[in-house]
């Protein structure tokens, strides 16, 4: 079996963090969660993340504008190495076509698309490496990316927003026009925070007492108070002001919260019954209910694009929706729709945080594996494709490449893989996983630098390899 990605099981106090995102031109997602490994993986519109045992991110699939961020806009079927962040990161959050990783200094860095500002730099042009946003360089305990803008909670308890305003969703009253291209202060919420989530074109925070406040796009009633009026600041969601643990935040304009004791709510669009429950509310559902079969304690929760998972006390996965592309993770024994939770396969406990993209969704395990499952059409499932385009049950996320084939994991295969197999097989490459093992110069790539340095090494031309 091959070995796969290891995710960081971290204690992060306060870090109820994002990780999902849209599908094309919709929706984004981002989940809030209290799991020892919140944040530790990401799904966004095509692409997936994880931060490793030893604070490194990797990243794979749709790499369209970048949002891999390995310096290419080459797509990837396994995890290539983030630029520059081969450790000290603590958590990520996968937009639709952007990322943002959150430092264990506070820091905060992103890159990928950047049309709309969701960067934070004050540019509006997309990178393929991180970016520092500007003003983030300390004090973030948690981050979250939706479609075209993201959210930052401090450690102070304040939430700051950037990127796309079209709705109202930065929060900040409307005053930075339609793109905020820096961090903005969300009206009313210096302080007091201690989770966010981003959906497609809202924001929600949970506060202190346990209350949840949202504001943005509201067609679908998804901001829950009772209106379809968008609001440009927070509004208490209706009948939650209290009592509430872990808040997620759906691509397709839902969204759902936990209780501190037992039982989970959704509301906003529930077209394909991703909202887990049956009181003839199709959609829009502007108020809070509760979703069916959910009685115990929910941990951490997160919003697709049209469905829904959410992780168990007891460490089970279950998922609820629309099933296209197989993004329930129940090989769609229950259908094309699932109007209530179903288990995922192979995920009945040991699952530790639960992220969702447009079309697929991931779950790190307590024992620090990866599993994903859903749409792969661009590699988002991270095992090479070896399922296919699309899986309907959990797969493992693959670190480890064959000794043949693409070893530097740039999408071909040619004279570069071949020398770093004989290497390898010299013995003159410690390892050859992709890509840490073969990257000798430290620059997140792997190519002919690195083969040659290796080789001059070898042939006693170099005192010593770089770092």
């Amino acid at each position: 079996m091959r070995a796969f990605v290891r995710v960081a099981i971290i204690a992060l106090t306060m870090l109820a963090v994002a990780g999902p995102a849209a599908l094309s031109g919709a929706d984004a997602v981002s989940t809030g969660g209290s799991t020892a490994a919140a944040g530790t993986i990401g799904a966004g519109g095509g692409h997936s993340c994880a931060v490793t045992a030893d604070g490194a991110l990797k990243c794979w699939g749709n790499n369209e504008s970048g949002q891999l961020g390995d310096g290419t806009t080459l797509d990837r079927a396994r995890p290539t190495a983030v630029s520059g962040l081969a450790s000290g990161v603590r958590a990520v959050s996968a937009g639709l076509s952007h990322t943002c990783a959150l430092a264990t200094n506070g820091g905060v860095k992103c890159w990928g698309r950047n049309g709309q500002g969701q960067l934070g730099d004050g540019t509006t042009t997309s990178q393929t490496q991180p970016v520092d946003v500007s003003g983030l360089g300390s004090g973030v305990a948690a981050i979250a990316a939706g479609h075209a803008h993201t959210c930052a909670l401090t450690t102070g308890g304040g939430v700051k927003c950037w990127g796309n305003n079209t709705y109202g969703q930065i929060g900040d009253g409307g005053a930075c026009g339609e793109n905020c291209r820096t961090p903005q202060d969300v009206s009313g919420l210096g302080s007091g925070v201690s989770a966010i989530a981003v959906g497609g074109h809202h924001t929600c925070a949970l506060t202190d007492g346990g209350g949840v406040l949202c504001w943005g796009d509201n067609t679908f009633g998804q901001v829950g108070d009772g209106t379809t009026e968008d609001r440009n600041a927070p509004v208490d969601v209706t009948g939650l002001s209290s009592g509430i643990s872990v808040i997620g935040a759906g691509g397709g304009g839902h969204t759902c919260a936990a209780a501190e004791t037992a039982g989970l709510k959704c509301w906003g669009n529930n077209e394909f019954g991703q909202l887990g429950e049956d009181r003839g509310c199709r959609t829009p559902c502007v108020t809070p209910a509760d979703v069916q079969g959910l009685t115990g304690r929910v941990v951490d929760v997160a919003g697709g694009y049209f469905f829904t998972c959410a992780l168990t006390e007891a460490g089970a996965v279950k998922c609820w929706g629309n099933n296209d592309f197989g993004k329930l993770g129940d090989n769609r024994v229950c259908g094309g729709l699932c109007g209530v939770p179903v288990d995922v396969i192979g995920l009945a406990s040991g699952a530790a945080a639960v992220a969702t993209g447009s079309r697929h969704a991931c779950a790190a395990t307590a024992a620090g594996g990866v599993l994903c499952w859903g749409d792969n059409f661009d590699g988002q499932l991270g095992d090479d494709g070896e399922c296919g385009t699309r899986c309907f049950s959990p797969v493992e996320v693959g670190l480890v490449p064959a000794l043949s084939g693409d070893a530097n994991c740039d999408g071909r295969t040619n004279s570069i893989d071949a020398a770093l197999v004989l290497q390898f097989v010299a013995a003159l490459l410690s390892a050859l996983s992709c890509p840490d093992g073969a990257d000798v110069n430290g620059d997140g790539l792997v190519n002919a630098i690195d083969a040659t340095l290796i080789l001059q090494y070898s042939a006693g031309l170099l005192p010593g390899l770089p770092p």
